[in-house]
């Protein structure tokens, strides 16, 4: 993530304002121009790519009564030997404000049925028999970087629902954003309801992310990469 400065053919504060098709090609390429204008319109083009995260339902099945255990990874319980069942997924993203600044100090929250399609919710797996083994909900509070990560399994669905997770994000005492993650592909998302609702097709599908497989992995681990854009830079 850290970019080379490259001085060479750094335009002149008489250039022209470059192109955004020329700003877009440097951002992929890594390179940074810090001069005068051009490092304006650079950080001014950068802000204007920026998807916001769109919010969504918390839904009625966030935990009524938190696990002992609540910490990033879900696939362990506290001590216990015995892994989930399901298949392995390593999700982890940045938050970023509206400026594309980290966020540094965020809590972020992530809960979901498990591989049986039963929420940690007595309202749920009350009537259900639930994977003991699995957590179910976690949380991770971000450093510098704004980075986030977990250990959890591939969202499965729900009664009614396409596969999903819930997110949460707050700071200090207040809650910044709700929302859901989604996977690409998935041939259920084109009839949920509350994912179609969001009638901004680029925030639609910024919720929409690969599951991809690790490289190497021996047990079949997937990654997934979920960037979280707020709406607003927090004052917290």
């Amino acid at each position: 993530m850290n970019s080379k400065h490259n001085t060479e053919n750094v335009p002149t504060p008489t250039a022209s304002r470059p192109s955004r098709r020329h700003f877009l090609r440097q951002l992929a390429s890594g390179v940074l121009v810090a001069t005068g204008s051009v490092a304006l319109w650079d950080r001014f083009a950068f802000a204007a790519e920026l998807i916001r995260t769109p919010p969504q339902m918390e839904g009625p099945f966030y935990p009524d009564h938190l696990p002992l255990d609540t910490d990033n990874d879900l696939i362990i319980v506290s001590k216990s030997i015995t892994p989930a069942v399901g298949a392995i997924t390593h999700l982890s993203g940045r938050i970023l404000d509206a400026r594309g600044n980290p966020l540094k100090g965020a809590v972020i929250e992530i809960w979901q049925v498990d591989n049986r399609g039963v929420y940690l919710h007595s309202a749920d797996s009350g009537n259900r028999e639930r994977d003991k083994h699995f957590q179910g909900y976690g949380r991770f509070e971000t450093g510098k970087s704004g980075e986030y990560r977990f250990r959890t399994i591939k969202p499965v669905p729900y009664p009614g629902r396409t596969p999903h997770i819930h997110v949460k994000v707050s700071k200090g005492n207040k809650e910044l954003l709700t929302t859901q993650c989604y996977i690409k592909n998935e041939p259920m998302n084109a009839r949920d309801g509350i994912l179609m609702d969001i009638g901004d097709l680029r925030q639609r599908n910024s919720l929409i992310v690969p599951f991809e497989p690790i490289k190497k992995s021996r047990i079949g681990e997937l990654s997934a990469r979920f960037d979280i854009v707020l709406g607003f830079t927090p004052t917290v």
